[in-house]
């Protein structure tokens, strides 16, 4: 599935390489060129939607997983990624051409300064991946970034309920808002103390520690404290 197939370009290459292609486009005037331009690609079949507003699940109910590839529009590519995220039943890789900083966020590990709370929800979801750079002189109009093309490959399982995850992503927040200020007290009026004293003594962690210090792992383990 390609998002924001545009004109074509690009849905063309892919058609080739595969069997089946479903191409969704929003823009009526661009909906309307695709539409001529892939005339007789029996493979693609098109989709005038949004993709925030695209059940994926529904559409392809009686599918196996898919892939789902696109040039994201900068200005909306954290929420275009969290809508695909909900989709891990239907989704196995997600291919994606993001700004470059956004993509070094993305896989960024702790104690970094691209670490941050989308590191962490991006991780937990998924495995992503740089594959390659692109200059911003390959794009027409040049943007004002270079980019990167980024493979994110879905996770199956996860290690908390639903009550946990969510506890999960806002101790993240917490932790990440004011990134200068111990865990402690980022976190203070969140997590009782003592519940942070039984986590440092478990798992051997610095009391003075900052939340970008933590992995991922460490603030599930903190998570699964009780």
């Amino acid at each position: 599935m390609e998002i924001g197939a545009g004109r074509g370009e690009l849905t063309r290459s892919i058609a080739q390489v595969t069997q089946k292609l479903f191409a969704l486009e929003i823009d009526p005037y661009l909906y309307a060129i695709l539409k001529s331009n892939l005339a007789g690609f029996s493979r693609v079949k098109l989709i005038k939607q949004d993709i925030l507003d695209f059940n994926i699940s529904r559409y392809f109910k009686d599918s196996a997983k898919i892939k789902v590839i696109g040039n994201l529009p900068y200005s909306i590519t954290t929420p275009i990624i969290a809508h695909l995220l909900k989709f891990h039943d239907k989704i196995k890789f997600i291919f994606i051409t993001v700004q470059k900083e956004f993509a070094r966020r993305m896989v960024a590990t702790e104690g970094t300064s691209d670490w941050s709370a989308l590191s962490c929800f991006l991780q937990y979801h998924s495995e992503p991946h740089i594959l390659f750079l692109i200059k911003k002189t390959c794009f027409r109009p040049q943007p004002k970034v270079d980019s990167a093309f980024v493979r994110l490959r879905l996770r199956e399982e996860f290690p908390l309920d639903n009550k946990r995850e969510r506890q999960l992503f806002k101790i993240i927040r917490l932790s990440f808002q004011q990134r200068r200020k111990t865990l402690r007290n980022a976190l203070a009026g969140a997590i009782s103390n003592q519940r942070l004293n039984r986590y440092f003594n478990r798992y051997n962690i610095d009391r003075n520690i900052r939340g970008e210090q933590l992995s991922l792992r460490d603030f599930i383990n903190l998570v699964n404290v009780n």
